[in-house]
């Protein structure tokens, strides 16, 4: 008979994490599955300077910090992909697309979110070929090219920081009016000459040979096209929630974000929760993120004990 955890967490993310230092210091039989660490936004963070304890870390440093505290607990790893969740009776059955079956009594999905696409012509053919998801990933590749970052938040204007490194031209494309990015990205963005801020613009089409070598994007206020060339487009748009695996048992809000109780993080489901980005909860922060999973591990064991399971 399959081994019946108290508790699998999905996701390595600073929810994850932080729910699985909980846990284990609950005592609590747990499991966290995830593919790697860091979630899908922390680990390429270029600078994190809002996060207690650090006037200024990498995200990569962080989350290495987060690894090695989780690993210091008493928690089973697995490096795989939930790819389905069923419940029968109080038990959670997991299947893993590595083929791998677990069984637990509670489960917190801290699965994050995926790159958000643009979904415009030219997008899917050039990703890898000048599309990008990642700048701290891709960035060194465009040394003395010209690219455009797509999104004005801080996501969008951090990635353009650490691109100026090596672009020579880097253009930032802003849907709305007015910027998203806190006052400090913007300063800084200021201060950088190659850097090249455009708002109200929505791009069109991303155009190219074998690889990307301009994109149209039309300007709301005199619904006018322009024609810029560039080497690379840097996706900044935001992330939707990873959830496919579990659409069955959780309720959507319009977001496509899990819907919880505020207080516990539980789902509509009976022993599932959810924490971090995947969740409703408004503000997407690092903080809040690991402040979530501790809530969520928390609720576990309470549910735990108050069903005798």
């Amino acid at each position: 008979m399959n081994k019946i955890y108290d508790l699998v967490i999905v996701g390595g993310g600073p929810a994850g994490v932080t729910a699985g230092i909980y846990a284990a210091r609950q005592k609590l039989n747990t499991l966290l599955i995830t593919k790697n660490f860091g979630g899908q936004v922390v680990g390429k963070t270029i600078a994190i300077e809002n996060y207690p304890g650090f006037k200024k870390i990498s995200g990569q440093k962080l989350i290495q910090k987060f690894e090695r505290h989780l690993k210091k607990q008493e928690i089973d790893i697995k490096n795989d992909s939930v790819a389905k969740i069923k419940k029968n009776n109080e038990i959670f059955f997991i299947s893993t697309k590595n083929k791998n079956k677990f069984q637990a009594k509670a489960v917190i999905l801290a699965s994050g979110a995926d790159p958000r696409p643009l979904e415009i012509p030219g997008e899917k053919k050039f990703i890898g070929r000048g599309v990008s998801y990642c700048a701290i990933c891709d960035g060194p590749l465009f040394l003395n090219k010209i690219v455009a970052v797509v999104g004005g938040g801080n996501t969008g204007f951090e990635a353009a920081i650490f691109l100026s490194k090596f672009a020579k031209k880097i253009y930032i494309l802003e849907y709305g009016q007015k910027i998203a990015a806190d006052e400090t990205n913007q300063e800084k963005v200021k201060r950088i000459e190659k850097i090249e801020v455009i708002t109200s613009a929505i791009l069109k089409k991303i155009k190219g040979n074998q690889f990307v070598n301009s994109i149209i994007c039309q300007n709301q206020k005199i619904k006018k096209n322009i024609n810029l060339s560039v080497d690379g487009i840097f996706v900044e748009i935001g992330f939707q929630p990873a959830t496919s695996f579990v659409k069955d048992f959780v309720d959507f809000n319009q977001k496509d974000e899990i819907k919880i109780n505020p207080w516990t993080c539980q789902t509509k489901t009976t022993g599932l929760f959810a924490a971090g980005d995947v969740s409703e909860v408004r503000n997407k922060q690092i903080v809040i993120a690991a402040g979530e999973g501790a809530k969520a591990a928390i609720s576990v064991f309470n549910y735990l004990q108050k069903n005798n399971l």
